[in-house]
């Protein structure tokens, strides 16, 4: 068992028995490893963000909370493929997130459907990505705090420019990722390409909520409707 289905098993493992902790000695007895190994893998998933703790003493042991993570998923041939194709897409926000989660598919998925997974794997490349880390992860977690974001943004004719900014969203379209916001210079919505920010810096200050459409509104993307994939996440109405 690779490094990565082992951090996958641990996590249904204690899944498995949750609340109750196990030791690292049965972990490491169940997965035919040394309890170094197991200890090193449990550090990498807390330091991942997934939900593990451990406890000291009579009893102690390391535990997940079932309630921060999901339960196995088994896809079909198709969905498998699908799943490889999306989150190969260059330039995408949360990357690095989608990277991390290929990684557990990856690891989770056996026989016809890792088959379909690997081949379409094979025939996908891409161009290096043209969004600097930094940018997107500034943009992520704007978005994700609901707080103003400073912008250096260099426009279409080469033109930079310093921006305080209000995220309301995000815009996918002829093949590149906008960032929607009320623009505190030009008092009004704005998209910004995401490869022509050129620096984002998080501010602590918290943004006032804006909608997505009504910043839409009178631009050329104004149709934008939420992708049919995100329907099910959507809030009720």
């Amino acid at each position: 068992m690779n490094r990565t289905a082992r951090l996958y098993a641990l996590v249904e493992e204690l899944r498995a028995v949750a609340p109750r902790p196990l030791t690292v000695a049965v972990l490491a007895a169940r997965f035919e490893v040394s309890t170094r190994t197991v200890q090193r893998d449990l550090q990498a998933l807390l330091e991942t963000g997934v939900p593990v703790r451990t406890t000291s003493g009579r009893g102690g042991g390391w535990s997940i909370d079932p309630a921060m993570t999901l339960p196995p998923i088994r896809f079909t041939a198709e969905e498998a493929s699908a799943l490889v194709a999306a989150l190969a897409v260059a330039d995408a926000p949360y990357a690095d997130a989608a990277r991390t989660a290929s990684q557990k598919i990856a690891a989770s998925m056996t026989g016809p459907a890792a088959v379909a997974a690997q081949g379409l794997a094979a025939r996908i490349v891409a161009l290096p990505d043209r969004t600097a880390g930094s940018v997107r992860s500034a943009v992520e977690r704007a978005l994700e705090s609901g707080t103003v974001l400073l912008l250096s943004y260099v426009d279409e004719a080469g033109r930079e420019s310093r921006r305080a900014v209000e995220p309301a969203g995000l815009l996918t379209a002829g093949g590149s990722w906008y960032l929607i916001a009320w623009c505190r210079e030009r008092r009004a919505g704005r998209g910004f390409r995401l490869d022509r920010i050129v620096a984002a810096t998080p501010t602590d200050e918290r943004s006032p909520a804006h909608d997505l459409a009504d910043l839409l509104t009178g631009s050329a993307a104004a149709g934008a409707a939420r992708p049919t994939a995100l329907a099910p996440l959507a809030p009720p109405r």
